[in-house]
């Protein structure tokens, strides 16, 4: 099985790879025209344009940010007759991979969704629905996703254990499947997020999620201009990988940092020291997206945001800038049912023993000096702001047993977050192996 992949560039899909499985190795390259063409776009930050063919064992690390998840790929499973597994992902990233986040996608996938809606003629031409009509479920709802298969709303191209929609919203206001809305006709791209279960858990979960953006907003964290909206138990996130405007769509990279690291699959865990080093090769301005990624670790800490893997952080290419993506994915996880854990820890690079203090993090970050004075100057401004945590998240809808069960995580946030200020905080932190 091969695959063409194709990236949008000026209005337009251009191929841009051809991945393939030789004596079970997968070889991957750039087309000879696309690297003449386009030598500064690359199709993943860690994999610059070349002539080179390239072959491993494993997919491309930037495939498994295609792999359709969740529903979309339970629905895929079914309709490819395949069990579940690792040797299902490069199956389900042909046919389902056809509408992914970003500005990549594959062509044989494209076809699949084509062929799939033709055997579905009324789902051609549908009328939009409205919000309420997601949020009831209403029977035009349910129609919409049966004819579809869940495919023209896009699920497949987004990851994630919470069910998911992409939609398109037209000029009148109303949204449609994301893959199914011609982009002429596109005002605004959202992702549609209900609750992972059923259980009232699951439900606050979602509830308080929209308050924690409004939070990281109200602290300076990048969020999107627009922020997520509640409408009953439905979560409307306003995308940051599209820009619609005058009857055109912008689509820009995006890519997570389990890609940039060439992590390969999933549930995979490296130290946060490895996630900065990611971030700060492939950005524009290393020191600056390495305090924002630090500011948005002490509010996952403080507001006990668990669900840190290494696909929920993300970087972007924003006129001609590299940058972290705005905040997404943030929500009281500790409360999840199916107890969702601290994936992602900061493993002291030499000894792989967890750091759980700020300044043994800041002394054992390969910066310099003047750097890390730098860094911890902007982190203990930043105490202020976490010390405000409780009265800016009552203002902004937090539920108040989430706020009371919070004091004491953002307590010990301001406590680490002021000590920076101390010059000897910031002497090599020693091995916490040493006695």
């Amino acid at each position: 099985m091969d695959c063409t992949l194709q990236i949008f560039l000026d209005d337009r899909w251009v191929v841009c790879a051809e991945i393939g499985f030789q004596a079970g190795i997968c070889r991957w390259n750039y087309p000879v025209m696309y690297a003449v063409e386009h030598p500064d776009t690359p199709l993943s930050l860690a994999e610059p344009v070349d002539m080179d063919i390239r072959g491993d064992r494993a997919l491309p690390a930037f495939l498994y940010d295609l792999v359709p998840q969740g529903g979309g790929r339970r629905f895929l499973l079914g309709e490819l007759k395949l069990p579940d597994g690792s040797d299902a992902d490069f199956p389900l990233i042909c046919a389902g991979a056809f509408n992914p986040v970003g500005r990549i996608r594959v062509a044989e996938a494209v076809d699949y969704f084509e062929a799939h809606v033709a055997r579905h003629p009324a789902a051609r031409g549908l009328p939009g629905l409205t919000i309420d009509d997601v949020v009831v479920r209403s029977d035009d709802f349910k129609e919409r996703m049966f004819l579809l298969g869940m495919l023209g709303t896009g699920t497949t191209g987004v990851q994630g254990a919470a069910p998911k929609y992409l939609f398109t919203r037209d000029r009148a206001g109303l949204l449609h499947g994301d893959a199914v809305l011609p982009d002429a006709e596109a005002t605004e791209h959202f992702i549609v997020k209900l609750p992972r279960g059923n259980s009232p858990a699951d439900e606050k979960v979602l509830r308080n999620e929209a308050a924690y953006m409004r939070v990281a907003a109200a602290v300076g964290i990048r969020t999107h201009a627009r922020l997520p909206a509640l409408h009953g138990d439905v979560l409307l996130i306003p995308r940051f990988d599209r820009i619609a405007h005058d009857g055109k769509v912008v689509r820009l990279h995006q890519e997570s940092v389990a890609s940039i690291l060439g992590l390969a699959g999933f549930d995979l865990r490296p130290s946060l020291f490895d996630v900065v080093a990611g971030i700060r090769k492939v950005v524009t301005d290393p020191a600056k997206e390495t305090l924002e990624f630090i500011k948005r670790d002490v509010l996952n800490l403080a507001m006990r945001n668990t669900d840190n893997h290494a696909r929920n952080t993300a970087v972007q290419v924003l006129d001609g800038e590299i940058r972290l993506t705005p905040l997404f994915d943030f929500a009281p996880m500790y409360l999840d049912p199916q107890v969702v854990p601290r994936t992602l820890r900061w493993y002291r690079p030499d000894t792989r023993v967890e750091l759980t203090e700020w300044a043994d993090v800041l002394a054992a970050l390969p910066v310099t000096d003047g750097e890390r004075r730098t860094l911890a100057d902007a982190l203990v401004r930043f105490a202020a702001q976490t010390e405000r945590l409780p009265d800016i998240m009552e203002a902004q809808g937090v539920d108040h047993d989430i706020i009371e069960f919070l004091m004491t995580s953002i307590d010990t946030q301001v406590r680490q977050l002021k000590a920076l200020q101390s010059p000897e905080a910031h002497h090599a932190a020693p091995d916490p192996t040493d006695s």
